[in-house]
């Protein structure tokens, strides 16, 4: 099997809705982004044969196709977009290695695109002249409604049960925070810029007592979710270039081998659990040798309970900060989650600490230095998907 390897990723920098992107079509946004992948591995557009974006609210045609052609691309690479919601972009990624490793493609760039500002209504069709179109801010994420809470319902119903309370999620939100503000000056390298924006304009100097402060937005008492427990929707591109080992070699490129990658599914009404799942089965059940994780943070409660669920450290996760201090792109965000590992494993003063190196759950035997990285994400209606990747030595 051909292995598959990452060698370029970018993103634009995150913007909440109706802010620096507002004025952005989706796939302007993505442009930008995959033609600085190539730029960054010297690959000439003709060389790619795929194009693979997730996206979940440009309401149907092909942003992938879009982007490509908008990029600069020849005609003849095709573009394929995906939605599997908050999965997207880390799934279109997965769906690149595989196509790789299978011996279908050399090259492909993959990630995600969002915009929240240019999304279009959307509302059910009238069955007959005497209705009226039905508009809707989110779709069915399961068949039975009794299985389909409110993700805000779930999350603070999930506060209660594991006792993660509003002071717990006040720490957790100002930390993320504070880890983005920390690590600005060296996220310039990943970060596209974009009508003016060179930076995640979301992230602020938040502490516990401003958090504590802000509305509650779900559940009451000592384990209500307050806003800055919540990433903000907002609008974001990220790529990366996924090559076939034989061909990075071949262009002396390194970056990093993709180990293993993972979708799995949950109860509906208890997504964050196919995150913790679809981590744990790339681990080998075991994140003691994983360096650096990248674990999405939808909410405070959701990141907490990943966090307890996965036994790993905060030191080692998010260390660029989270989607708590950036905002939430829907089908952008796993692929920005690639794309911060991929740089956090490669930044030269990657901590190696004392971790504990186990084989991973295809046989492959990680080098003897903590360097896997992982990055993992839940989307509504029960599903989890997570990427492990290694530097190349």
């Amino acid at each position: 099997m051909t292995r598959a390897v990452i060698v370029a990723a970018r993103r634009t920098a995150v913007a909440p809705r109706r802010g620096g992107f507002a004025g952005i079509e989706t796939h302007d946004l993505a442009a930008p982004v995959l033609r600085a992948c190539l730029a960054d591995a010297g690959l000439d557009p003709v060389q790619v044969d795929e194009v693979i974006l997730g996206n979940a609210l440009a309401g149907g045609g092909n942003v992938a196709r879009l982007a490509g052609l908008a990029a600069g691309l020849p005609d003849a690479v095709p573009a394929l977009t995906v939605d599997r919601q908050c999965c997207s972009g880390l799934d279109a990624i997965m769906l690149a290695v595989a196509l790789i490793e299978a011996g279908m493609a050399q090259a492909i760039l993959a990630g995600g695109v969002e915009s929240w500002s240019r999304a279009p209504l959307r509302a059910v069709r009238p069955r007959g002249a005497e209705e009226a179109p039905v508009f809707y801010e989110r779709p069915p994420f399961a068949p039975d409604p009794a299985r389909d809470p409110d993700p805000l319902e779930a999350m603070a119903a999930l506060a209660v049960r594991a006792d993660i309370t509003r002071i717990a999620q006040a720490g957790i939100a100002a930390a993320s925070h504070a880890r983005a503000l920390a690590a600005r000056q060296r996220l310039v390298r990943e970060i596209v810029p974009l009508a003016g924006l060179d930076h995640d304009a979301f992230t602020r100097a938040l502490t516990p007592r401003l958090s504590l402060r802000a509305p509650i937005v779900a559940g009451e008492g000592a384990h209500a979710i307050d806003a800055t427990g919540v990433a903000v929707e907002a609008d974001a591109a990220a790529a990366v270039l996924v090559l076939a080992e034989d061909l990075a070699d071949r262009l002396g490129l390194n970056g990093c081998t993709v180990v293993a990658a993972v979708s799995t599914g949950s109860a509906p009404e208890r997504p964050f659990e196919a995150l913790e799942r679809a981590a744990l089965e790339a681990l080998g059940g075991d994140a003691s040798g994983c360096a650096v994780l990248e674990i999405m943070e939808s909410t405070a409660v959701q990141f907490a309970n990943s966090l307890a669920a996965l036994g790993v450290e905060p030191e080692r996760v998010n260390r660029g900060g989270g989607a708590l201090s950036r905002g939430h792109p829907i089908g952008a965000s796993g692929a920005i989650l690639a794309v911060r590992l991929f740089h956090e494993l490669l930044e030269p003063d990657l901590a190696t600490g004392s971790f504990t190196i186990h084989t991973t759950p295809d046989g492959y035997a990680s080098p003897p230095h903590p360097s896997l990285g992982l990055a993992a994400i839940a989307a509504a209606g029960g599903l989890g998907s997570a990427l492990l990747i290694e530097p190349r030595r």
